[in-house]
């Protein structure tokens, strides 16, 4: 490891056991190589960030950072500015309870391509800010288990990044409390998931990404059980929310994700197909926005 990856990432420690942090969250993939024999505290946790499937180390990784680490989280495969790395950094560490609400995180993060961390910074999870845009993000695990939340979001970021043959697209994953859910929704469409075993269907096992995709292009929301599987796509949700309780802007898609959110106990992904930004909705709020990256010329 280069001497300003070092640099950065001593840094990040001495912040984190200055301001009492929970955790130090490195994003891995701008580094050559996971080397850090320095001693990391053990009442703090290191969190690893990677879009790689899977890490290596070199030797027997004991003076590596995979080695030191808690855990690893698996971030979606697409162009991501620094604030979306944070956000989906923080979203995911407080989803898989790696780390509890009200905690503080340091975050140490830089561009892929560029091979240097060049972003430290400080999170606290219990206020509302630029990164944790509601309190209902430290609530995720209540209404979704952790597996089930990371790969309906990084379906949700992927899809809105890369869209269907090269055109965006606008669509919404409804996901827990489906009994309600259900109830309070409709048909638009044939229900092109009707009449399959619950194992095909179930977007658990990863072989449904261009399934969804295909029908992610028809009007409605997906919506998505409690164990993963997929009940519907082409649904209409009947609850409304009145849209001065969000920002301005947002179109009939959003407002109904943040209605059926209200009434039940469901988490709403909702991709934008003018902008490609996805918000996710608990509780009529929007508890997370990630912006998609820009387009490089």
């Amino acid at each position: 490891m280069n001497a300003e990856n070092r640099l950065f990432l001593k840094t990040a420690c001495n912040i984190a056991s200055k301001t009492a942090a929970k955790a130090v969250v490195v994003h891995v993939d701008p580094l050559d190589d996971l080397e850090w024999a320095e001693r990391f505290p053990k009442t703090r946790k290191l969190i690893l960030i990677t879009k790689k499937k899977r890490l290596e180390a070199s030797g027997d990784g004991k003076d590596t950072l995979l080695g030191k680490a808690s855990a690893v989280i698996t971030i979606p495969r697409i162009s991501l500015t620094r604030v979306s790395l944070i956000k989906i950094g923080a979203t995911l560490a407080l989803s898989q309870e790696l780390v509890s609400p009200g905690d503080r995180l340091v975050f140490a993060v830089g561009p892929t391509e560029s091979g240097s961390l060049d972003l430290i910074q400080s999170v606290d999870t219990s206020k509302e800010s630029e990164i944790i845009a509601g309190k209902g993000v430290t609530k995720i695990s209540e209404a979704v288990q952790p597996e089930l939340f990371q790969a309906v979001f990084n379906l949700a970021v992927e899809l809105a990044e890369t869209g269907r043959e090269g055109k965006p697209i606008g669509t919404a994953f409804i996901v827990g409390d489906h009994e309600k859910v259900m109830q309070l929704s409709k048909q638009m469409i044939m229900n092109p998931f009707r009449g399959y075993e619950d194992e095909e269907r179930n977007l658990l096992a990863g072989s449904m990404k261009e399934t969804i995709r295909e029908f992610a292009a028809m009007d409605g929301a997906f919506v998505i059980a409690d164990d993963g599987t997929i009940l519907a796509s082409g649904r209409y949700l009947g609850a409304t929310i009145d849209e001065s309780q969000l920002p301005r802007g947002l179109g009939s898609r959003h407002i109904a994700a943040a209605g059926i959110t209200t009434l039940t106990r469901a988490l709403a992904f909702v991709i934008s197909e003018s902008s490609g930004d996805v918000r996710i909705f608990k509780d009529g709020k929007i508890i997370m926005h990630i912006e998609k990256a820009p387009n490089k010329k």
